[in-house]
């Protein structure tokens, strides 16, 4: 049945001659790549609090789903069936194994959270059905390229609202007992590396093509879970800094505070596009990914904060007359 809907939308792909397939492939690109940008921006320049809820639901869904992946060890659709053919380059951006959908447990989470965020505005609910759409827009793109089955969407899907409950309960939770923070940051910092270890040691298939060669090398799809898992101890660690000693104040501080957030946000696609290959290039993909990932949260969870912090002293300055 699902290989059965892959093939008709693939075949409703072929007819079109893929006129929509660039579309797909931003909006799955758009969702790892920059959709983490908005709720960034909402925390350093608005609300911290909100900018955190759709952050940390994203953080759940970042160490659950290599987990599920790494244990179900489920094949892509194309190694399942010969006759799925990933459009445009979906196929060199598909990595790791099919169950669930990485690209949907990315954007749900974060679009769920602005989602949330928005509607409790009436001015700005209409931004809601917007974030709604385009975590659907997602999952569904996965289906039309042909990387990722029904199924792995819809569980994708479901362990992002999830997370989206048990985030807001943990939030509430918080609010009334703040001085347990530390604990459930400790917590999940143990967890994380259990995680490591887990998807280090575990037995993965090792099943041969006719060519003797293996289908799927579990080293490679290992690769994400590592990513995935440290940026996970990276928010962890740079929660704990920037709550002990930096405690910033979103800026709200006009069209100057924006643009130094905006401004903010271009280290992270330096670090992504410059300082990644480099240092997977020095420690190898595994531990690479994971010490690139720690690096890239500590920056917009603690590090520009800081930047933050000492911005609103400068404005705060009283002006000295010459």
């Amino acid at each position: 049945m699902d290989i059965q809907y892959l093939l008709t939308l693939q075949g409703f792909r072929n007819g079109l001659q893929d006129a929509w397939t660039p579309f797909m492939e931003f909006v799955s690109m758009f969702a790892t790549t920059y959709l983490i940008f908005i709720p960034v921006f909402l925390y350093w320049f608005w609300d911290k609090r909100k900018g955190l809820y759709a952050l940390v639901s994203y953080y759940f869904c970042m160490l659950l789903t290599p987990l599920i992946k790494l244990t179900a060890c489920i094949y892509r659709p194309w190694i399942r069936d010969s006759r799925i053919l990933p459009a445009g380059d979906s196929i060199t951006t598909a990595t790791g194994y099919s169950f669930p959908s990485g690209h949907t447990t990315t954007a749900a989470p974060l679009s769920g959270g602005m989602a949330v965020n928005t509607w409790e505005n009436k001015k700005t609910r209409w931004l809601s059905f917007i974030f709604v759409a385009y975590a659907l827009l997602t999952g569904f793109s996965r289906n039309y390229l042909g990387v990722h089955t029904p199924q792995d969407v819809f569980v994708a899907i479901s362990i992002s609202v999830l997370s989206l409950i048990v985030t807001a309960r943990l939030f509430d939770w918080l609010t009334l007992h703040p001085e347990k923070e530390d604990w459930v940051l400790l917590g999940g910092f143990i967890i994380c590396w259990v995680g490591i270890v887990y998807i280090t040691f575990k037995s993965y298939p090792m099943e041969l093509n006719e060519e003797g060669k293996l289908i799927v090398d579990p080293q490679k799809m290992m690769n994400d879970g590592y990513g995935d898992i440290g940026k996970v101890i990276g928010f962890i660690i740079a929660r704990f800094v920037e709550k002990k000693w930096i405690r910033f104040k979103p800026l709200k501080n006009g069209w100057k505070g924006a643009v130094i957030c905006l401004l903010g946000l271009i280290p992270m696609v330096l670090l992504k596009t410059y300082l990644s290959p480099v240092i997977t290039g020095w420690l190898g993909s595994h531990w690479g990914k994971l010490v690139f990932s720690i690096i890239y949260a500590f920056y917009f969870i603690a590090l520009f904060p800081l930047v933050l912090k000492l911005c609103q002293k400068a404005f705060k300055a009283p002006e000295t007359k010459a």
